[in-house]
């Protein structure tokens, strides 16, 4: 009996259609579903989280009226508040964009005792309640407190004053700029900077010309998310603030005032403005962010 050979493409071998057969169809493994359900949960996830409570914020200061809004934000008070508010924020996200950055090299590019617990101790402004760290910033600023008396013969008063608000927005805004650089910071080329050096370049030129501008958008990003926690920040201020009405009253604080005074469509003018003033803010930081980026790859 004569035997036909036996070719793979006849039977058809593992991994292989056989001869004839339909190709077939691959599958398709997703983790997440297609766009359509993805894109619906999360217009609806975000309309209840963000955009509703905002629209209503809107829509109960419309009641007011244009001249009534007018009138309720530019109070000597309120002007006062939202001024010291975002003052205040500013300086506090500059002091943290400089100090933040040392603070992150020191931590991603060096090695010393106890760097782990430094590293850990970044991150006690998101785990400390705000209240807590407000009463312990005044304890210690204080004129009686551990660092406050020192300052006191200087001439130098923190708390209940413009200078403890902007301890206190400072403390709670580090975190964002350091834990936003440290990544960078780790992947950054240090072949570039070898280069630098090799050609010449002192530290200060290396440093100019080569770190900070791959670092630069990560930083205004690190300075947005710092600023928009500061500014709006309240229990860690409140302690440190005292309150003193058109001097270290902030914006937060109008607001509580407003509510508990039962004028609801006051408190959310106040919270309008707050808002619009945040939003210009940001894009700004966002739109100088941008630019960065575009200079950087146009080199």
């Amino acid at each position: 009996m004569a035997s036909s050979p036996v070719h793979g493409a006849d039977i058809g071998l593992p991994g292989r259609p056989a001869a004839g057969a339909p190709p077939r169809r691959r599958r398709s493994f997703r983790v997440l579903p297609g766009f359509g359900p993805t894109m619906a949960y999360t217009l609806v996830y975000l309309s209840l989280i963000v955009l509703i409570p905002l629209s209503a914020t809107f829509l109960r200061s419309a009641q007011l009226g244009p001249a009534q809004f007018w009138a309720v934000v530019t109070t000597p008070r309120v002007l006062a508040s939202l001024r010291l508010s975002f003052g205040a924020s500013l300086i506090a996200t500059a002091l943290d964009a400089v100090f933040g950055f040392i603070i992150a090299w020191a931590l991603t590019r060096q090695r010393f005792p106890g760097r782990r617990l430094f590293d850990a101790i970044i991150d006690l402004p998101f785990a400390l309640p705000t209240a807590v760290a407000g009463i312990a910033l005044t304890a210690l600023y204080a004129p009686n407190g551990w660092i406050g008396r020192l300052l006191m013969p200087l001439g130098v008063r923190v708390a209940y004053t413009p200078l403890g608000i902007i301890v206190a927005m400072a403390f709670v805004s580090l975190p964002f700029v350091v834990r936003t650089l440290q990544p960078v910071l780790g992947d950054l080329d240090r072949e570039l900077e070898r280069a630098a050096e090799t050609l010449g370049a002192s530290r200060m030129q290396t440093f100019l010309w080569v770190v900070l501008p791959s670092i630069w958008p990560t930083l205004l990003t690190g300075a947005a998310l710092g600023f928009s926690r500061a500014v709006g920040e309240y229990g860690s201020v409140i302690f440190i603030a005292g309150n003193i009405p058109r001097v270290s009253e902030i914006a937060p604080l109008m607001i509580m005032i407003k509510l508990e005074q039962y004028q609801y469509s006051q408190a959310t003018a106040i919270a309008v403005v707050m808002l619009v003033a945040s939003f210009a803010v940001m894009f700004g930081i966002n739109g100088l962010q941008l630019w960065a980026q575009k200079r950087r790859y146009a080199r």
